[in-house]
């Protein structure tokens, strides 16, 4: 264990502790534990947003996949970012307008019913289930760096703390404030490394490309061209259009935009966020291109699993020695702790707003106890993705990310497209979409080369699941009745909202 590691890992687990405390203190209803009251800013949501959003996938993943396949490992940063310019221009708004603590909340204010609330809200905790677990993978890599552990014990650690986080916290309030300062610290660290590493080269960015073109087992400038992660182009277009989609169905963002109090805010949220994912990207490019200069491909695939997740640290390593390198894993753990944080919260909230609430109880339950169940929901879905994740150790995060992705783009997103912008959408359609996008996601990534090897060679099979959870839709929607006063009542609440809003302002 390295004494310098060890100190910056507990002031990062004290740090957020007392956040998680001070919030405690101040989350007593279920307005305030399940979106901080509506009380924060567009710019301080925004903040928060980027700092649920840039996870562990983008700082060591993305890092790792530019660094061993150049172009094509930037291809999911840029993915990542364009996926927000989606999410401003359909779904920020009527999120914001319908939702009250959930997305089950958003869908049921066009499709009342307890059936459809517990389809939606199955559908969103196991998003924020798969999501947790590149999370704990990659947690997993730098606790057994910090403290000297093999990977399974390192997994149960960050679980353990993690579910703490959320079952002993503050709710919303302690997640959006550890997210805040998380981002903070990112933006701050990862310049801070851009920087040395910059200084390192004496300012010489050619002389840096030229190195990288050496240092790289692809033959020069090969490297800066596509094909060497993925050989086919369908291969390439699945990915891209599962990003663009999929971060408009990740429930744990999707409900960000319920903590500001009117839709201009929930508008600057996305914007704000934008802005700061967008600079962040820019430099995991620079990092990855340092990262195959300086370290060069073999040392990266020999001193690290072969996914690469652990080139971020190795070049901070090859720039500044142990106290750099302590200096990102911590940077690293408060990204893992702010996101994890996020999805068991998301998971947990759900459950026990949607499921344990409206379903179970009838909403004939007090706050005090249905916050009770949340916490306890905490515990089962923290051990839940412990018992997941130990066995990917050789996964590349980011991998392991656009997974989420795709089932997130084939079922929550085509389903919030449809229930905004489809008069003729049914209560049929909206069921339809759900188990079509779920299934064929389901099936095609364990059938598929990372799985059982035995469908289409797509190791990102959003090309056709996401297309599945539209059809799936408008099947479900022309068989069935229509239902013309759910789509009339759905906009005149969102006109009321909008002229209360506007009012208000």
């Amino acid at each position: 264990m390295n004494f310098t590691y060890f100190i910056f890992f507990v002031v990062i687990v004290i740090g957020t502790l007392v956040i998680t405390h001070w919030a405690a203190e101040r989350s007593k209803t279920a307005h305030q534990f399940y979106v901080a009251a509506n009380s924060l800013t567009g710019m301080q949501n925004g903040m928060a947003i980027a700092g649920d959003f840039i996870s562990a996938a983008s700082f060591l993943g993305i890092t790792g996949l530019i660094a061993l396949y150049g172009y094509d490992g930037f291809l999911y940063a840029t993915g990542f970012l364009c996926s927000y310019v989606i999410l401003l221009l359909l779904i920020v708004e009527p999120v914001h307008r319908l939702g009250k603590y959930s997305v089950a909340d958003v869908i049921s204010a066009r499709f009342p019913g307890n059936r459809m609330r517990a389809f939606v809200a199955i559908s969103g905790i196991s998003i924020s289930i798969l999501y947790m677990i590149p999370q704990l993978v990659a947690s997993g890599l730098l606790i057994r760096l910090l403290l000297g552990v093999d990977f399974r014990t390192s997994v149960v650690i960050i679980g353990i703390l993690m579910t703490v986080y959320v079952a002993f916290g503050g709710g919303m309030v302690a997640t959006s404030w550890v997210q805040i300062i998380k981002t903070v610290l990112l933006m701050g660290g990862t310049l801070l490394v851009v920087l040395i590493l910059l200084s390192w080269m004496n300012w010489n960015i050619p002389g840096l490309i030229k190195q990288a073109v050496e240092q790289n087992t692809y033959g020069g400038d090969a490297y800066f061209y596509p094909g060497n992660l993925f050989t086919h182009p369908v291969e390439k277009v699945s990915l891209t259009l599962t990003l663009l989609l999929g971060t408009s169905g990740l429930p744990h963002i999707l409900i960000r935009f319920l903590t500001v109090k009117n839709g201009k805010q929930a508008r600057l949220s996305a914007m704000s966020a934008s802005w700061i994912i967008g600079i962040f990207y820019l430099m995991t490019l620079i990092l990855g291109v340092g990262t195959i200069a300086l370290v060069g491909s073999e040392t990266l695939t020999a001193s690290a699993p072969p996914s690469g997740n652990l080139a971020a640290l190795l070049l901070a390593e090859a720039i500044g020695g142990d106290f750099l390198i302590a200096f990102v894993m911590a940077v690293a753990f408060a990204t893992i702790i702010a996101v994890v944080t996020g999805l068991i919260f998301a998971a947990t909230s759900s459950f026990a707003h949607d499921i344990y609430y409206h379903l179970w109880k009838k909403e004939k339950v007090n706050e005090k106890k249905q916050l009770q169940v949340a916490r306890m929901a905490a515990v089962v879905i923290g051990i839940i993705s412990i018992l997941l994740s130990i066995e990917m150790e050789e996964s590349n995060v980011a991998f392991l990310v656009s997974i989420t992705f795709a089932v997130a783009a084939s079922t929550i997103f085509p389903l919030l497209c449809y229930t905004f912008y489809w008069k003729r959408f049914t209560r049929t359609g909206a069921y339809a979409t759900i188990i079509t996008g779920f299934l064929s996601s389901i099936i095609l990534i364990i059938t598929g080369p990372e799985g059982l090897a035995i469908s289409p060679p797509l190791a990102n099979p959003g090309i056709l699941t996401i297309p599945s959870g539209f059809v799936g839709g408008i099947i479900g929607s022309l068989v069935s009745e229509k239902d013309k006063e759910g789509y009339q009542d759905l906009l005149i609440k969102m006109y009321r909202d909008k002229q209360e809003a506007v009012s208000h302002d």
